[in-house]
């Protein structure tokens, strides 16, 4: 095992958590040592929730150790089935329950016969899947759970709606911009008079899934949340699905094709080509502006991308076919979906890679020093210990990457909030140099802190001085410049005349 400073993926039973919070009265038991219940705090924070998160933690302590944990767990569950009154009750495993090779799908068989409601164990090992693989093997046991469940009762609604319809599937809490998404995905498909048949999970029924045969087809907008579902639909009810995400001018053309392709194949008689062509011109203003002087101005300028599979796929080549942009390195941590994702960037990058180690990707940054990043919040911290610019496009995120204005990511509205985020981006290096200028900054210390652990050397005041003088756009590259000088010669100390020499070896 390795200990993280940082995870790009949190633990399984955080993407089963999701899971069972987005669906509506849905509660999840967690059986799991105190402390392991923050993520009532981060979805409470992060989505600025107005009512309670339905988690509760079955906290095991030393008592619980003592005399064994099937008691508590299933009061646990018959009390909340009482007090709540969900439709299901999800518990939820852990590494703690893992380790103690506790038998939880007995506890939930127990439990069962003293609740009103369902009850389900979240199958999914702890040990091997991360948040969004568990995520997305949650999802799919509840449609499987519920749709058997219908079928036994000979309840499963397989009469397709009257006009094409679709199910959204993948839109949950603590996801990137999901709720501005799926209000996006919500008019794209009116525009295309395509109607909703349902959203799962964010705020569905777990009652309502005996639906989901009557869509046309389903729509899965992000890859790591919602594919095996999508091929469960598939494969037990003849569903197609489109897994295109219509991510910038490009793509979401191609998946308005994908959709038309699918309808006509059960009998639909659209074309959307018309609206393509009048959504991009006319309301998508990335298209004008990548026709632009602004736009110019950024052709070949160096651009690190990294994040998950859906968005950092997305972003490679949207800066790439939209902008003319450089990108010199393409990056995501999700090694479990390796080859997808080396199949979707290989022809519009440099380089990629794979990684979950921060301080690896961190270094390679460091190393090619792009004009802008564009990662998620552990690459914007690196871009500012770099000095260079980041714009936030996937999880790991913030609290102010849950605005409250109106900010989505895809769609031809999304197509428009990406070319802010790119612009920006680009110009907030040159902002910073005007502010010195011009004397907007309060001071003119320069953190010589590096990215590795071994990266300080002893400054002089005089080589420090003269580093001030630096515009401040480019004093994080002559910075690292000096001091990779300084160790190729084992210099331990930086002073003007090793500044001076570094200078005069690149020909600066």
């Amino acid at each position: 095992m390795k200990l993280a400073y940082w995870m790009y993926a949190g633990p399984a039973h955080i993407g089963t958590l999701r899971i069972a919070s987005s669906f509506k009265n849905v509660h999840a038991i967690m059986h799991a040592p105190l402390g392991d219940d923050y993520f009532n705090v981060m979805r409470s924070m992060l989505e600025r929730e107005r009512n309670f998160t339905p988690v509760t933690a079955s906290i095991v302590d030393r008592n619980v150790l003592a005399r064994g944990s099937q008691e508590k767990v299933i009061d646990n569950i018959v009390r909340k089935d009482e007090e709540e009154k969900p439709d299901l009750i999800v518990l939820t495993p852990t590494c703690t329950s893992s380790i103690l090779q506790e038998d939880l799908e007995n506890f939930v068989q127990r439990a069962q016969l003293n609740s009103q409601g369902d009850v389900m164990l979240a199958d999914v090992n702890h040990y091997r899947y991360n948040e969004l693989q568990a995520a997305d093997r949650t999802l799919a046991q509840i449609v499987k759970f519920y749709l058997d469940k219908a079928e036994k009762k000979g309840t499963v609604n397989r009469e397709k709606t009257p006009t094409p319809s679709v199910n959204i599937i993948g839109i949950s809490t603590l996801g990137f911009h999901n709720n501005h998404d799926c209000r996006e995905l919500k008019r794209l498909m009116a525009d295309l008079g395509i109607e909703i048949n349902m959203i799962i999970p964010d705020k569905a029924s777990v009652e309502d899934l005996q639906n989901l045969p009557r869509a046309w087809f389903n729509f899965i907008p992000y890859r790591e949340l919602g594919s095996i579902t999508a091929e469960h639909l598939q494969r037990e009810y003849g569903m197609p699905y489109v897994d295109i995400t219509p991510m910038g001018v490009v793509e979401t053309a191609n998946c308005i094709r994908k959709i038309a392709q699918i309808l006509n194949q059960q009998g639909a008689k659209v074309d959307y080509e018309k609206f393509i062509e009048y959504q991009t011109i006319e309301v998508s203003e990335a298209a004008w502006f990548s026709r632009s002087i602004d736009c110019q101005n950024l052709t070949g300028k160096k651009a690190v991308v990294f994040g998950d599979n859906t968005h950092a796929a997305a972003m490679t080549k949207i800066l790439v076919r939209e902008m003319g942009i450089d990108v010199v390195l393409a990056g995501t941590y999700c090694k479990y979906d390796e080859a997808w994702f080396r199949k979707e960037v290989e022809p519009f990058c440099d380089n990629i890679l794979i990684s979950e180690d921060n301080g690896e990707i961190a270094d390679a940054i460091a190393k090619l020093e792009p004009s802008a990043i564009f990662g998620t919040q552990m690459e914007r911290h690196v871009g500012k210990r770099l000095n260079i610019p980041c714009g936030v496009i996937a999880a790991p995120i913030h609290i102010q990457n849950f605005p409250i204005g109106y900010k989505p990511f895809l769609g031809y509205e999304g197509t428009n909030q990406i070319a802010d985020l790119v612009y920006n981006s680009f110009t907030l290096g040159m902002e910073d140099h005007l502010l010195e200028i011009f004397g907007g900054h309060d001071t003119k210390e320069v953190i010589t802190k590096g990215i590795s652990a071994d990266s300080d050397l002893n400054w002089t005041k005089e080589a420090q001085a003269e580093l001030n003088k630096v515009p401040g756009f480019v004093r994080g590259k002559v910075k690292r410049n000096t001091e990779k000088f300084a160790r190729e010669r084992n210099c331990d100390q930086i002073t003007l005349e090793v500044m001076y020499a570094a200078k005069e070896s690149v020909g600066a």
